[in-house]
């Protein structure tokens, strides 16, 4: 089913797509002459914190892992990109090297796109610099959003959230008589939450017994997605 009316979910999505939605086909064509595709397998690394930028990234298609890693060395998810979304251009309009981590959590397409490229066609185009201004913006509230839930919400109130925010960015080739499959390992959920694994897995499995979800291995299947908004009470 549709959250529309019931979750704010443009409240958790960075929603890049839309810059590159507003392009001109020409100054669009610029942007990707030189891009060159890859296949990343789940796991593996996009960009590492700490290195400079050569280019920025653009998820043909795919779910990839946003994160920093903590003084005790465990990662610290605070966003999951999808289909159509731009990653690491941050670092580049800074001019510095990258804030963080970023990994495929599954099988994912995606194009890297040059850092000249990049750079020419943001000096060329207003409608391009307004987008990304207006883009900026928009994550910096959705950060926001992140950081509150640590201070505001249970453990079992924020997984119940994740699972919201995770069931729209799987949900591809949608049928509304079929749950939406959310395909992520029980660390990467836990370290997406702010908790122990453990624990994620307990709240997992109470979600399981009273019918709201089904688990197959790393697969989370979702039945119920009304009854997670219920729990995550979000306002």
């Amino acid at each position: 089913m549709s959250i529309n009316g019931l979750f704010p979910i443009e409240k958790w999505n960075f929603r890049s797509d839309s810059i590159l939605a507003g392009m001109s086909p020409e100054d669009l064509e610029c942007l990707m002459a030189h891009r060159l595709e890859q296949v990343y397998k789940k796991g593996e690394p996009i960009f590492r914190e700490g290195r400079f930028p050569q280019g920025i990234f653009y998820i043909t298609d795919g779910v990839v892992k946003k994160f920093k890693m903590n003084d005790a060395g465990k990662e610290q998810i605070f966003y999951v990109a999808h289909t159509g979304e731009l990653i690491g251009y941050h670092a580049l309009l800074s001019e510095d090297r990258y804030p963080d981590s970023a990994t495929a959590l599954e099988e994912s397409r995606i194009a890297f796109i040059p850092k000249e490229d990049f750079l020419n066609v943001l000096q060329s185009s207003p409608s391009l610099n307004g987008r990304l201004l207006k883009t900026l913006s928009h994550e910096f509230a959705v950060l926001i959003n992140g950081l509150s839930l640590f201070t505001q919400k249970s453990v079992r109130e924020r997984l119940a959230l994740q699972l919201v925010v995770l069931r729209e960015k799987f949900k591809v080739n949608f049928e509304p008589d079929k749950p939406v499959i959310i395909n992520i390992s029980r660390e990467d959920l836990a370290n997406l939450v702010g908790t122990a694994t453990e624990n994620a897995i307990r709240i997992l499995t109470e979600f399981k017994e009273a019918g709201i979800l089904e688990t197959k291995g790393r697969k989370i299947f979702i039945h119920d997605v009304t009854r997670l908004v219920k729990i995550a009470d979000y306002r």
